[in-house]
């Protein structure tokens, strides 16, 4: 933590010299751009100092305790010392709450799309399962869920499925979710009692502003045709399917679950909206070239991220190398201790990060 205020204050000291530069002071996008790193270090300065007061005032306490010989004033300074040792990791933890970038997508709605991977119809047994973990989540949350497409399978679970979440910080909790997950287990459709291992997909996408993401009419191929289901069910009698394909990506989006054209279409822009959103975003990560070494909170779609092991009632995180041995909890939706440890593991990430921007 000292390491951390050190390059604070080295990059504050560095910033307002340069502030006052007079090449700095022609240059007015310059000049802007400095004064408002300046400005957002402000808030951080203050809590430092306070910081570095009370740490004195803990090592005064900590040198009474073992060098004076009045018992009253050493029962003083302990009393001080413990004060000051529950204040100071509080003042930490707001240091770094300051300090760490934010993630301007963490407060937004969000899309999840759950596809079945390898594994044939356990995996997709499989993609009905976390589609019930995350349902829970959501209720529990106080959240709200609408389907927006999805194919069911033969035996109940779902090829695809891709849903909205709407509520303040679905995305802040759910986007540690993107990536491959795993599961272990005998499937209902093994005769032998074999263990198989089968994955899906997940991908959390923000949601979308319509300001922020801009579409051409041109730009799109919209085709509707009757939609169906299993075994005949659900088999709309009119062409109210809709399949958005967007040129000049080839982002391909159907949505069928609605019985409107009109709302099937509205739903499936909304997917094509955050799809277009996700691939700029990816697109400007690579070009600062600067990833992380943990994945979490980015998603690659190609990680595997979590195994869920049955026999052994386990289920692991393998970004953090983290378990947790209430398989059956967590796939009711008791996802919050497992959310937790992947945020701090996030932040602690980011920290790294931050000190290795300050040093620059």
């Amino acid at each position: 933590m000292r390491n951390l205020i050190g390059e604070v204050k080295r990059k504050f000291k560095v910033l307002n010299e340069q502030l006052n530069d007079p090449k700095v002071l022609e240059d007015r996008s310059m000049y802007t751009r400095i004064s408002r790193e300046i400005a957002e270090l402000r808030e951080v300065m203050q809590k430092i100092d306070r910081y570095e007061r009370l740490r004195e005032d803990l090592d005064e306490a900590e040198k009474i305790i073992s060098e004076s010989e009045d018992q009253d004033l050493i029962q003083l300074a302990r009393s001080e010392k413990e004060s000051l040792e529950e204040k100071i990791p509080e003042l930490e933890k707001e240091i770094l709450t300051l300090l760490v970038p934010k993630d301007e997508d963490e407060l937004k709605n969000t899309i999840l799309e759950i596809r079945a991977g390898t594994g044939g119809e356990e995996a997709a047994l499989f993609v009905g399962d976390l589609y019930r973990m995350y349902s829970r989540y959501i209720e529990k949350r106080g959240w709200k869920l609408d389907v927006m497409n999805s194919h069911a399978s033969e035996r109940g679970g779902f090829k695809e499925i891709i849903f909205l979440v709407e509520g303040k910080g679905a995305y802040g909790d759910l986007k540690y979710e993107s990536g491959v997950h795993r599961v272990q287990r005998v499937p209902v459709t093994e005769a032998s009692g074999r263990i198989h291992t089968s994955t899906a997909t997940v991908a959390v996408l923000p949601e979308a502003e319509e300001v922020k993401v801009s579409i051409r009419p041109e730009d799109l191929k919209i085709e509707a045709f009757r939609a169906s289901g299993p075994g005949g069910q659900h088999v709309n009698v009119t062409d109210s399917a809709v399949r958005i394909t967007h040129l000049p990506t080839e982002i391909v989006v159907t949505c069928q679950d609605e019985r409107s054209q009109y709302k099937n279409k509205t739903k499936a822009m909304k997917i094509l909206r955050a799809r277009l959103m996700e691939k700029s975003k990816r697109e400007h990560e690579r070009e600062i070239a600067r990833k992380r070494k943990l994945q979490v909170g980015t998603g690659e779609r190609s990680e595997k991220i979590r195994t869920y092991n049955f026999p052994q009632r386990r289920v692991t995180d393998h970004r953090i190398n983290r378990s947790w041995h209430f398989l059956e909890g967590i796939l009711h939706g008791d996802l919050s201790s497992v959310i937790a440890e992947l945020r701090n593991a996030e932040r602690q990430e980011r920290t790294k990060e931050l000190m290795e921007t300050l040093h620059e």
